[in-house]
């Protein structure tokens, strides 16, 4: 694959903020001058510890440890090589990449999988949507369909690019085969059904969805990654899944239903504080919220909502309000959502509408100012649970009233924080006129017997130590001459001087890094600070940089830094040696065959060096 010019990689990072490209995941606010702060897209987290400098263009987690500049985090959200990271962000940006073998980049075949795919999407839903507006029978249909059927305007079809997938094969594949789209990308695109085996020609793709109505599914950053496909009259009675409403794209390399919520790459932008993420059933739904004015409806993919959705949601914001139908089906969703919710930190509150009624169709008729009527009466998570478990507390016998509290002590253990736990006690104790102390006891004796049946399960196999990273190397000297050398650079000159390469530690990253870049100041090739991509070999290479980096060092002598550097290599590697010899020095008898007289010289060598100061002949 074409190499991409150093150059450019260094023009990439000074035209392009960081804050732009980390706000597309997470939520960010001001934390101090020139710091930027948000929850770690790298781990779950309640309180915020990941910090971005804009203007270094760093980023670095103080909970996991992760750091890097703009193109590593793009990298690490999006599961992308360093090229398509490049890529990606040079047309993001409307940045020209220039590759050092011509200027014409990466052929079709060279791309990614993952890159193709996203491309296939963006092709795929402009040609859905293009025949949802064509002046064919199946674009009248669907347009009909659209506006008198389901009531919905057009210019929100438009907004959203809804699609039509003609009830017969109508051009798409043989669209993607004259772009030479990859084998590989075209068989796991999800749009087709292809036998295996077969060739790829137009014979053997067989078109997913034919007849349906098309709703793009994009991920947080508003990439199309899939659809779902609304069944109409137009659906053809040979479609294998002729009888279901909706039909998902399969899972694929860039399509995973369990991770994504429908339109939450808008509504995390319209979401803060008193404007919580409103959570819907169905994608209609939440596009009927959007045409209203509620901007903040998202829904799942057709599946029980996930841990790993919930995680999502928590990085943009903590409170959630559940829109639910009034039917049993709805409550029952309802409980199982509840402890991954509020495992993951989340404030939820729920709407609850009368049996037979929807978000859909209350819209509908009623407009937002039914969203507000709806609200007044939102019920606490305990308030719901309580009233689901036992709705009529006044009238249950003891029998029921304990079961009710079991099912209640399960949902409050699911909550990490101990206020939190607390707070829902008291509470679920009022709703079922229970001894809030009886209750408190029960939970105590519930946790304590969770906690025995954890101890209790056979432990898992310990897992391998891990490589040593920066993590767990902060501490080293190598650690701390690099900080000099990436911070106080007029010492690398002398530091590289005075510090003989077999004094370094290389069993770690700090000192493979450390080794590297004196040589580099050493033969006067060292790039500068803010040059360094080519000097960085691996993920934990520069992970340990963008983190030295990130922090200007508190250190009023640096020169005192380096020769106490020096003092403690110098210490490391002579002191084992001088202790060999010395031992020799006490075996040597008839039998030996050491000299003891070059024996007593090394030893006076090694003597005389760790005697002699240390000192870099340069001030700063």
């Amino acid at each position: 694959m074409p190499v991409i010019k150093p150059t450019c990689v260094r023009d990439l990072k000074l035209r392009v903020n960081l804050a732009d490209v980390v706000s597309r995941v997470v939520t960010l606010k001001k934390a101090g001058a020139g710091r930027l702060k948000g929850l770690c897209p790298f781990h779950n987290e309640k309180t915020p510890s990941f910090n971005v400098d804009a203007d270094k263009g760093f980023y670095k987690c103080f909970g996991c440890g992760k750091a890097g500049d703009l193109i590593s985090f793009v990298r690490e959200t999006e599961q992308l090589g360093f090229t398509e990271a490049v890529e990606a962000l040079g047309q993001r940006f409307n940045i020209v990449i220039e590759y050092e073998a011509g200027s014409g980049g990466p052929s079709r075949e060279e791309r990614s999988l993952r890159q193709e795919i996203f491309e296939i999407h963006d092709l795929a839903t402009e040609h859905f949507h293009q025949a949802f507006k064509a002046a064919t029978p199946a674009g009248e249909f669907m347009r009909t369909y659209w506006v008198e059927k389901r009531r919905f305007a057009l210019e929100l079809a438009d907004e959203f690019k809804i699609g039509v997938a003609a009830p017969v094969d109508d051009g798409l594949a043989a669209a993607l085969l004259k772009r030479k789209f990859s084998e590989d990308a075209i068989r796991q695109c999800g749009l087709f059904f292809v036998r295996d085996g077969a060739m790829l020609a137009l014979g053997s793709l067989k078109p997913r969805f034919r007849g349906r109505l098309m709703i793009p599914i994009r991920d947080h950053q508003g990439r199309v990654v899939a659809f779902t496909a609304r069944q109409t009259d137009l659906t053809p009675e040979d479609d294998p899944a002729r009888e279901a409403k909706y039909v998902n794209s399969p899972e694929t390399p860039i399509f995973t239903k369990g991770n994504l919520l429908f339109n939450l790459d808008r509504a995390r932008t319209n979401v803060g504080e008193g404007r919580p993420f409103v959570m819907v059933e169905g994608q209609l739904d939440a596009l009927r919220c959007w045409s209203v004015g509620l901007k903040s409806a998202i829904a799942p993919q057709g599946t029980s909502i996930t841990e790993s959705q919930l995680v999502l949601l928590r990085r943009y914001q903590s409170q959630v309000e559940c829109f639910l139908d009034g039917d049993s089906a709805g409550q029952k969703a309802a409980m199982r959502f509840l402890p991954m919710a509020l495992k993951a930190g989340l404030e939820v509150k729920f709407l609850v509408l009368n049996k037979g009624d929807d978000p859909d169709s209350l819209f509908r008729e009623r407009g937002l100012a039914a969203y507000e009527e709806v609200r007044k009466s939102a019920s606490s998570a305990m308030t719901f649970a309580c009233h689901t478990v036992l709705a009529d507390p006044a009238s249950a016998s003891s029998e029921q009233k304990s079961r009710a509290a079991q099912t209640i002590l399960e949902l409050v253990a699911a909550a990490e924080s101990e206020v939190s736990r607390s707070e829902f006690l008291s509470e679920a104790a009022s709703h079922l006129r229970l001894s809030p102390a009886a209750l408190q006891r029960d939970f105590q004796t519930f946790v304590s017997r969770q906690s025995r049946q954890a101890a209790a399960r056979p432990a898992a196999a310990p897992a391998a130590a891990p490589v040593q990273s920066a993590t767990n190397t902060g501490q080293s000297t190598e650690h701390h001459l690099l900080i000099i050398c990436l911070h106080f650079e007029a010492l690398g000159k002398a530091l590289s001087s005075a510090l003989p390469h077999d004094w370094i530690d290389m069993g770690h990253t700090a000192g493979v890094l450390l080794n590297r870049f004196l040589g580099e100041f050493e033969n006067d090739t060292w790039p500068g600070r803010d040059h360094l991509d080519a000097l960085l070999e691996t993920p934990e290479e520069k992970t340990l940089a963008a983190s030295l980096l990130f922090d200007t060092p508190a250190i009023d002598d640096p020169v005192k830094v380096a020769n106490e550097g020096l003092r403690q290599l110098r210490t490391r590697a002579l002191e084992p040696r001088l202790r060999q010899i010395e031992l020799a020095l006490a075996n040597t008898g008839a039998d030996s065959n050491s000299d003891p007289i070059s024996l007593l010289k090394a030893r006076s060598e090694l003597q005389r060096q760790l005697r002699q100061p240390l000192s870099l002949p340069i001030t700063v």
